[in-house]
């Protein structure tokens, strides 16, 4: 299959999926989640990505479909209860969404085993909250160029042995999966040892054939014998992967390097907050000025100086945004990732 990349840092790719690529992607998500007899999954987020791919591991246990035509979260959470849904994906701000929607707590949920959550960094605040109203939440990392399952951290990772949330894990995006080799390289080629940061490189089936009729783009994503996932991250003591940054999204200010999914964990932790993306914008003094996009609660107003005051509480003065924007809603491609360049665009003038 020919499947089009998501598009947030440029015009799409079409990326070359074969049959041996799809096999190990359904063999790894059998691997390392949880699954009875008959799974039922319930597919919200368009069935051209993830949704669509992780029917395989369904249909490979002999299990039940559901498919919804369009994103309406209390049809959702009514059909989680009335088809006993055992799995079911969702984007994080889509998940945000189900947390904000008055019948949650009403909801019988007690039929799932595996909600996964992906395709973008998750707020660690809200993460730690859906596991305390949904429960079984899974995550799963990868890209068109190695589908779904670079890591995976199953529901059980999330918790401890007594039992409590694994805070320090919520950040992480799991461990490198079965089947496939995760290394760090530097920008010379040079893999880097555990707990330093650099790019996310794979190795194994997983890994794309190539970009259609695109060999220099093909090359340039395979140097030194790696796929070059462009995602910054390092893996730490106990092997779990962290993500920092896609390479495009680092923000450069003042001469030091702000990951913006570090200013936006922080930024989601305000109870205003609803969804937030954070970029850099032109600027004279700092080369980059982190500029914050919010999108607020329902209802929630909030003071910027303020906002300004509790990012800089939590990560220091270089991190916190020296611009803070707000708007009704963010720009989303059609599997829910924010779409940065489009807001690069928008604010450059301003």
């Amino acid at each position: 299959m020919i499947v089009g990349t998501g598009g947030t840092t440029g015009r799409p790719k079409g990326v070359e999926l074969t049959g041996a690529n799809l096999e190990a992607m359904t063999a790894i998500t059998l691997m390392s989640y949880p699954w009875p007899d008959r799974p039922v999954y319930l597919a919200l987020a368009p069935l051209t990505h993830a949704a669509g791919v992780l029917c395989f591991p369904v249909l490979a246990k002999g299990g039940e479909i559901v498919i919804m035509r369009t994103p309406d979260v209390g049809a959702f959470l009514g059909l989680v209860e009335r088809h006993r849904v055992t799995h079911t994906f969702l984007p994080p701000t889509l998940i945000y969404m189900v947390l904000a929607h008055p019948a949650l707590d009403d909801t019988d949920l007690s039929s799932l085993q595996c909600f996964w959550y992906g395709a973008a960094p998750m707020s660690a605040a809200r993460l730690a909250e859906a596991l305390r109203r949904i429960g079984p939440m899974a995550q799963l990392f990868g890209q068109t160029e190695a589908p779904m399952m670079i890591s995976t951290m199953a529901p059980a990772d999330h918790y401890l042995p007594d039992g409590s949330v694994a805070d320090h894990r919520l950040s992480s995006a799991g461990r490198p999966s079965p089947l496939v080799t995760v290394a760090i390289m530097g920008s010379d080629g040079e893999l880097l040892p555990r707990g330093a940061t650099g790019e996310i490189v794979v190795r194994g089936s997983l890994v794309m054939r190539g970009y259609h009729r695109d060999p220099a783009a093909t090359s340039a994503a395979s140097a030194h014998g790696w796929h070059h996932t462009g995602d910054i991250g390092y893996l730490d003591d106990d092997n779990y992967l962290f993500i920092v940054d896609r390479a495009k999204d680092m923000v450069i200010t003042g001469g030091f390097n702000v990951y913006s999914t570090e200013v936006e964990q922080a930024l989601m932790q305000h109870p205003a907050v609803q969804d937030c993306a954070v970029i850099g914008l032109p600027d004279d003094k700092w080369g980059e000025r982190v500029t914050a996009i919010l999108q607020l609660r329902a209802g929630a107003t909030v003071d910027k100086a303020e906002v300004t005051a509790f990012v800089k509480e939590r990560i220091g003065s270089v991190k916190t945004p020296k611009q803070i924007e707000i708007r009704d809603d963010l720009p989303r491609s059609k599997v829910g990732k924010v779409l940065k360049s489009d807001l690069r665009a928008r604010l450059s003038g301003s």
